[in-house]
């Protein structure tokens, strides 16, 4: 059903809404360039526990060694909200790899203080990268169209005003049709939903042609042509608590990701990186956050029961420790995360073991 309420401010779709809510106008204000940075609205991976920037470093490392421990070697942290990944990524590597590594960390904010002057701040990434680019909750906050199925059964692009009310425009043509059509195709069922996905394809495509050596990871809330959830996933996020979304800078923005689309987008982006044969793009992977983490060692096994009494703070640590890693792989949590890895010249650095996912 279409709202129908008026209220102030223009009607526009939800893209040009969310980027102005998000990340402001001019480089001057919007929900992601505020002080409390996104720690503050909602609970990343990253913030769950140190146990994920452990095993993005491990990560690193096979990456490391399958270009062969190259003199300068780079890890790059999309969205990096104000370092914290990057920041335990470093603390969390073997010194003579941290001795190697680039650290890049992009963000539209300003640069924290008391960030290390080791870590570059930019706006977007290097244009050549050797190494790992890893984009952690990236991707749902590019803002895409939103459509939506009229009486006639044709769907239209959805308009919204800074208070949230929307309504109806015109009908969903051109790229953005064929995308659907490809993508996310819907019955003719009015009230149906879909997020138009084709900005991000965009945008993975452009950050995996940085790669020219190494791999490129999305994380995010995902979804696959198998699965497509038939009124979308738009929402809003304010002070730990999901919300309705409204584009006035009030809230964090975002919904789903169609992983599978940016992979094939990401596979023609990274197939043309570089050149020459040396180069070739493996395939692109997609896997559970459950699976990926159980790939790089994190299981969330209790320790055993005796430990308590021959070492009882050890056996509390690992406890803790087994705690976080649940969280971290928990179905219906964080573990149904997606986890988009795309190689550019060098083998899968991650191979999970069947039936972990």
């Amino acid at each position: 059903m279409v709202d129908k309420v008026t209220g102030p401010g223009e009607w526009r779709g939800w893209r040009a809404a969310t980027q102005a809510a998000l990340y402001g106008s001019d480089g001057t204000g919007g929900f992601y360039r505020r002080s409390e940075g996104p720690a503050g609205h909602f609970r990343t991976s990253v913030h769950a526990s140190p146990l994920f920037a452990g095993a993005v470093a491990r990560l690193l490392c096979r990456v490391d060694e399958a270009l062969g421990r190259p003199s300068s070697l780079d890890f790059v942290d999309m969205a990096a909200g104000r370092g914290e990944l990057v920041t335990a990524v470093l603390a969390a590597l073997p010194a003579e790899v941290a001795a190697r590594t680039r650290a890049c960390a992009v963000e539209v904010a300003d640069r924290p203080v008391g960030l290390a002057h080791r870590i570059e701040w930019l706006p977007e990434p290097p244009r050549q990268v050797t190494g790992l680019l890893f984009a952690n909750e990236w991707l749902d906050n590019v803002p895409v169209e939103v459509a939506e199925v009229d009486s006639a059964g044709v769907a239209r692009l959805v308009l919204v005003r800074d208070t949230g009310a929307e309504r109806l425009g015109e009908r969903v043509s051109g790229v953005e049709a064929e995308w659907l059509a490809r993508w996310w195709p819907t019955a003719a069922e009015e009230g149906l939903r879909a997020e138009i996905g084709l900005p991000r394809d965009t945008a993975w495509a452009s950050a995996v042609s940085c790669v020219e050596g190494g791999l490129a990871v999305a994380v995010d809330y995902a979804h696959t042509a198998d699965a497509r959830p038939p009124f979308g996933t738009l929402t809003g996020f304010r002070e730990g608590r999901e919300t309705v979304p409204v584009p006035d800078g009030s809230c964090d923005i975002t919904a789903h990701v169609a992983l599978d689309a940016c992979a094939r987008a990401g596979s023609t982006a990274g197939a043309t990186a570089g050149k020459g044969a040396a180069r070739a793009l493996a395939g692109a992977r997609l896997l559970t956050q459950r699976a990926a983490l159980r790939a790089l060692g994190i299981t969330g096994a209790r320790p055993p029961l005796a430990l308590a009494s021959t070492n009882p703070a050890a056996y509390v640590r690992a406890l803790a420790s087994a705690g976080e890693a649940a969280e971290l792989t928990a179905p219906g949590g964080l573990g149904d995360f997606g986890w988009l890895l795309q190689p550019v010249g060098i083998p899968h650095p991650l191979d999970p073991e069947p039936g972990t996912g």
